[in-house]
């Protein structure tokens, strides 16, 4: 059950990919990161008041719980990690192909696989490793491609900023595996939205308001909020998934990446970006590779 929640959580991250690259598209970074981040936050406004007035009951699945002061600085922990990979992913998706980005970013796996062996300890079954080695090999095809669009691996700063993305991303994966050992999965998702605005203003205000004018100016689009809804959606089946005992945090990251395959889908037809058919190829794999992962986790 839980690995379908994740695939779940893949569909509607891949639609929040394409959203943020029609949102970055000659705009200012940050200040879309603020609004999305915003539309979020109001999304859970109603659902926290409710839960502190006792209107939704405790055993409500929306009931959001008050927490610690700890577990409060454990999530804006989280925040400021999620919140780096985010500026780094964002300022790459908007220099960078989509069917280029979703792909790399797709790699996080690889990383969050390492980190779960060495801190969970968790174990593969053959089917799983196969899953994954064909998963990620056909990721790093994706990687490379980018070398006939004349995109330079070595000298693009997009690419770094790509990579660092998506290790920041890898980090944050694991820690919510540990966060959701220890604060309710609803509490997560919320405070850890609200935390987020609270962090973007000040950059926003100190970063990007002062050199607007000399930088990329900032244009009002609705499919800004739509970045944050559909991040809400995403995030709320895969802490769902998380959430469940004998899930696995390699295995439910690796699903999740299957919204490569919705991202590739729009940027092919809405962008017109190159080497369709190499890409479709690559992304066949990528298929093969996630039956192999949900078969293995099913027997």
């Amino acid at each position: 059950m839980w690995w379908l929640l994740a695939i779940v959580s893949a569909l509607f991250l891949g639609i929040y990919d394409v959203v943020k690259k029609v949102s970055l598209n000659n705009n200012a970074v940050l200040p879309v990161l603020l609004f999305s981040s915003l539309s979020g936050a109001i999304l859970f406004v109603p659902l926290w008041l409710a839960s502190q007035s006792h209107f939704i009951s405790s055993d409500h699945l929306f009931f959001i719980p008050s927490i610690t002061l700890k577990e409060h600085a454990m999530l804006l922990l989280k925040s400021m990690i999620v919140v780096t990979s985010w500026i780094f992913s964002f300022f790459a998706l908007k220099h960078l192909p989509l069917t280029i980005v979703s792909p790399v970013r797709a790699t996080g796996p690889l990383w969050t696989l390492i980190g779960a062996i060495i801190i969970f300890s968790e174990r593969l079954t053959t089917y799983q490793w196969i899953g994954i080695i064909i998963t990620l090999a056909f990721f790093y095809l994706f990687s490379i491609a980018g070398k006939t669009e004349g995109i330079s691996f070595r000298r693009n700063k997009w690419i770094l900023f790509l990579i660092l993305g998506t290790l920041f991303g890898a980090v944050s994966g694991l820690y919510d595996k540990f966060l959701l050992q220890h604060i309710n999965r609803m509490a997560v998702q919320c405070y850890f939205t609200f935390y987020q605005v609270i962090l973007f203003v000040p950059l926003v205000m100190v970063i990007w308001w002062p050199t607007r004018k000399k930088t990329s100016p900032f244009i009002w689009r609705w499919s800004i909020p739509l970045i944050g809804f559909f991040l809400i959606v995403a995030d709320f089946f895969y802490f769902y998934a998380l959430h469940i005992p004998e899930s696995m945090i390699s295995i439910v990251s690796a699903l999740r990446r299957a919204s490569v395959i919705v991202a590739f889908a729009f940027g092919a037809y809405l962008f017109k970006e190159k080497n369709i058919k190499t890409k479709a190829l690559y992304l066949l794999g990528i298929l093969v590779g996630i039956g192999l992962l949900i078969f293995g986790t099913s027997h």
